[in-house]
Protein backbone atom coordinates (compact mmCIF):
# COMPACT_ATOMS: atom_id res chain seq x y z
CA UNK A 1 0.00 0.00 0.00
CA UNK A 2 1.17 3.41 -1.02
CA UNK A 3 2.42 6.24 1.44
CA UNK A 4 -0.25 8.58 0.26
CA UNK A 5 -2.99 5.72 0.84
CA UNK A 6 -1.83 5.01 4.22
CA UNK A 7 -1.92 8.64 5.11
CA UNK A 8 -6.02 9.28 3.38
CA UNK A 9 -6.65 5.97 5.01
CA UNK A 10 -5.01 7.79 8.97
CA UNK A 11 -6.79 11.20 7.70
CA UNK A 12 -9.91 9.83 7.87
CA UNK A 13 -9.98 7.79 11.09
CA UNK A 14 -8.39 10.75 12.59
CA UNK A 15 -11.30 13.01 11.63
CA UNK A 16 -13.50 9.91 12.77
CA UNK A 17 -12.14 10.20 15.94
CA UNK A 18 -12.40 13.47 16.66
CA UNK A 19 -16.28 13.50 15.16
CA UNK A 20 -16.73 10.97 17.67
CA UNK A 21 -14.94 13.14 20.45
CA UNK A 22 -16.99 16.37 19.28
CA UNK A 23 -20.65 13.75 19.38
CA UNK A 24 -21.23 14.18 15.86
CA UNK A 25 -24.62 12.17 15.05
CA UNK A 26 -23.79 8.59 14.21
CA UNK A 27 -25.97 9.55 10.64
CA UNK A 28 -23.26 12.55 10.12
CA UNK A 29 -20.30 10.41 11.39
CA UNK A 30 -18.93 8.85 7.90
CA UNK A 31 -19.41 12.48 5.96
CA UNK A 32 -18.23 14.59 8.60
CA UNK A 33 -14.91 11.71 8.58
CA UNK A 34 -15.02 11.89 5.00
CA UNK A 35 -14.11 15.91 4.99
CA UNK A 36 -10.66 14.77 6.53
CA UNK A 37 -9.75 12.33 4.08
CA UNK A 38 -10.60 14.52 1.15
CA UNK A 39 -9.04 17.51 2.88
CA UNK A 40 -5.81 15.89 3.84
CA UNK A 41 -6.10 14.44 -0.35
CA UNK A 42 -6.08 18.19 -1.43
CA UNK A 43 -3.34 19.18 0.50
CA UNK A 44 -1.25 15.88 -0.19
CA UNK A 45 -2.02 16.67 -4.40
CA UNK A 46 -1.11 20.07 -4.17
CA UNK A 47 2.38 19.21 -2.50
CA UNK A 48 3.17 16.88 -5.14
CA UNK A 49 1.75 19.44 -7.72
CA UNK A 50 4.91 21.41 -6.02
CA UNK A 51 2.62 23.82 -4.31
CA UNK A 52 4.82 25.10 -1.15
CA UNK A 53 3.52 23.95 2.62
CA UNK A 54 1.48 27.60 2.98
CA UNK A 55 -0.34 27.53 0.00
CA UNK A 56 -1.39 23.58 0.12
CA UNK A 57 -2.50 24.28 3.35
CA UNK A 58 -4.66 27.16 2.76
CA UNK A 59 -6.41 25.23 -0.48
CA UNK A 60 -6.79 22.24 1.71
CA UNK A 61 -8.09 25.00 3.99
CA UNK A 62 -10.69 26.57 2.22
CA UNK A 63 -12.01 23.21 0.76
CA UNK A 64 -12.88 21.91 4.53
CA UNK A 65 -14.65 25.14 4.83
CA UNK A 66 -16.76 24.83 1.74
CA UNK A 67 -17.14 20.86 2.28
CA UNK A 68 -18.57 22.03 5.83
CA UNK A 69 -21.02 24.58 4.62
CA UNK A 70 -22.29 22.54 1.11
CA UNK A 71 -23.07 19.69 4.06
CA UNK A 72 -24.83 21.92 6.57
CA UNK A 73 -27.04 23.01 3.99
CA UNK A 74 -27.74 19.72 2.43
CA UNK A 75 -28.42 17.78 5.42
CA UNK A 76 -29.49 20.63 7.33
CA UNK A 77 -26.95 20.74 9.90
CA UNK A 78 -24.57 22.41 11.72
CA UNK A 79 -21.64 23.71 10.04
CA UNK A 80 -19.11 22.92 13.03
CA UNK A 81 -20.15 18.92 12.39
CA UNK A 82 -18.23 19.08 9.66
CA UNK A 83 -15.79 21.52 9.78
CA UNK A 84 -14.16 20.29 12.45
CA UNK A 85 -13.54 16.99 11.13
CA UNK A 86 -12.63 17.93 7.63
CA UNK A 87 -9.86 20.78 9.10
CA UNK A 88 -7.96 18.00 12.09
CA UNK A 89 -5.71 16.19 9.37
CA UNK A 90 -4.43 19.64 8.58
CA UNK A 91 -3.64 20.91 12.09
CA UNK A 92 0.28 20.73 13.02
CA UNK A 93 0.15 18.78 16.01
CA UNK A 94 3.55 17.30 15.24
CA UNK A 95 5.73 20.82 14.59
CA UNK A 96 4.20 22.26 17.61
CA UNK A 97 5.23 19.40 19.60
CA UNK A 98 9.08 19.78 18.00
CA UNK A 99 8.73 22.88 19.00
CA UNK A 100 8.24 22.88 22.65
CA UNK A 101 10.46 19.88 22.93
CA UNK A 102 13.28 21.73 21.41
CA UNK A 103 12.25 24.54 23.70
CA UNK A 104 12.18 22.32 26.59
CA UNK A 105 16.11 21.44 25.33
CA UNK A 106 17.55 24.41 24.51
CA UNK A 107 17.57 23.75 20.81
CA UNK A 108 17.03 27.22 19.52
CA UNK A 109 17.97 26.48 16.17
CA UNK A 110 15.38 23.66 16.10
CA UNK A 111 12.76 25.41 17.88
CA UNK A 112 12.87 28.28 15.29
CA UNK A 113 12.39 26.24 12.59
CA UNK A 114 9.34 24.38 13.89
CA UNK A 115 7.67 27.48 15.13
CA UNK A 116 7.61 28.89 11.67
CA UNK A 117 6.71 26.28 10.33
CA UNK A 118 3.79 25.64 12.85
CA UNK A 119 2.43 29.21 12.22
CA UNK A 120 2.71 28.78 8.32
CA UNK A 121 -0.07 25.85 9.27
CA UNK A 122 -1.96 28.23 11.40
CA UNK A 123 -2.02 31.12 9.08
CA UNK A 124 -2.81 29.31 6.43
CA UNK A 125 -6.06 27.42 7.84
CA UNK A 126 -6.99 30.40 9.49
CA UNK A 127 -6.56 32.82 5.82
CA UNK A 128 -8.05 29.44 4.01
CA UNK A 129 -11.24 29.31 5.96
CA UNK A 130 -11.85 32.80 6.71
CA UNK A 131 -11.48 33.40 2.33
CA UNK A 132 -13.86 30.75 1.72
CA UNK A 133 -16.48 31.89 4.46
CA UNK A 134 -16.01 35.60 2.96
CA UNK A 135 -16.47 34.42 -0.60
CA UNK A 136 -19.97 32.33 0.58
CA UNK A 137 -21.04 34.96 2.47
CA UNK A 138 -21.02 37.17 -0.46
CA UNK A 139 -22.26 34.79 -2.61
CA UNK A 140 -25.55 34.41 -0.59
CA UNK A 141 -25.60 38.29 -0.32
CA UNK A 142 -25.48 38.61 -4.04
CA UNK A 143 -28.23 35.49 -4.39
CA UNK A 144 -30.86 37.48 -2.15
CA UNK A 145 -30.15 40.84 -4.07
CA UNK A 146 -31.68 38.87 -7.22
Amino acid sequence: MSHAVMQLITAFIGSMGFAILFRVRKEFLLVASLGGLFSWGIYLGAIAAGQSIFMSCLLASAFSAFYAELLARLLKAPGVLFFIPSVIPLVPGSNLYYTMHAMAVRDWPTAKLNAVLTLEYALAIALGLSVMWALLSMIRKLRHID
